[in-house]
């Protein structure tokens, strides 16, 4: 068999080591994944279970057991090596998977077929590379009092300071995530730009803001609030001391999403299915 699958529209993956990924928590992921190696098998496919806490960097293709949470992780560490990643769905939404558990076969045989596109999607970079994301970076106060002063610099320009609860700076693929929970707009997955997001603010004219991927984002926090609790994906989490800021930029690397069945998996149909958008509430 051919390692090197071209799509359609010219997207290649390579099969020659397929990594199914699961978090070890997950004793459902376990056996699914004891179930996709023999599927891979039978189709001469190599390929390795791995932990989500075990990444190996010579993964050709990733196939992702769990939730969106598992899917952000594993996206973050293969993004530097340009590896596509198939989400399947354990989870509760879903909404960067392409598949149930019980498709696992009809994905694997859309991806052999060569239905499928690879899609790049930007991510965030901040602290000198230590922190990476590519849902949103979300910037707290620290301590019991729910709310800070956060400045805000665009380009090195002050463009806003927030009274708020926090900030949330999210890539298009992170706008219906927690960002669309503090009511953020919905951006289309491959815009190349990013939004800024207040939590909570304590005024009327605070709104949301779309700006270009090439802007450069610094935030500070007053005096009076030492100390930030900065977060990726929710999942990594970093102190921002007294008197430091924090640079957030697009990252140079892109998450490489693997999507199937790509009529029904259109952006718009995601939306209506998992977010159930602009239905009707029947009575």
């Amino acid at each position: 068999m051919d390692i090197n699958i071209k799509s359609v529209n010219g997207d290649i993956v390579n099969l020659s080591k397929v990594g199914i990924f699961y978090n070890k928590e997950n004793q459902k992921a376990n056996y699914i994944a004891i179930s996709v190696e023999k599927i891979l098998k039978s189709k001469d496919i190599n390929c390795s279970i791995i932990t989500t806490d075990n990444f190996l960097p010579d993964v050709t293709f990733a196939i992702v057991l769990g939730g969106d949470g598992t899917i952000l992780k594993t996206a973050r560490f293969y993004s530097k090596y340009e590896v596509p990643i198939l989400g399947i769905n354990l989870g509760r939404l879903g909404f960067l998977s392409q598949a149930k558990a019980t498709q696992v076969e009809d994905a694997i045989d859309y991806v052999l077929k060569g239905t499928f596109k690879v899609e790049d999607r930007i991510m965030l970079t901040a602290l000198d590379g230590k922190m990476n994301a590519l849902n949103d970076i979300v910037i707290k106060g620290d301590g019991f009092s729910r709310t800070s002063r956060l400045y805000v610099h665009i380009n090195d320009n002050i463009v806003c300071d927030y009274l708020a609860d926090g900030i949330i700076i999210s890539t298009p693929t992170g706008s219906t995530a927690y960002t669309l929970s503090a009511g953020g707009p919905i951006l289309f997955p491959t815009l190349d730009a990013m939004v800024i997001v207040p939590i909570c603010p304590h005024t009327m004219n605070a709104r949301p803001i779309v700006i270009p991927s090439c802007e450069v984002i610094k935030v500070t926090s007053s005096q009076n609030k030492p100390l930030l609790k900065i977060s990726a994906d929710g999942q990594n989490t970093f102190d921002l001391g007294l008197n430091e800021s924090i640079e957030i930029k697009k990252s140079e690397f892109c998450a490489k999403l693997l999507l199937l069945n790509l009529q029904k998996n259109s952006f718009y149909s995601v939306l209506k299915e998992k977010l159930h958008w602009g239905l009707s509430w029947k009575g």
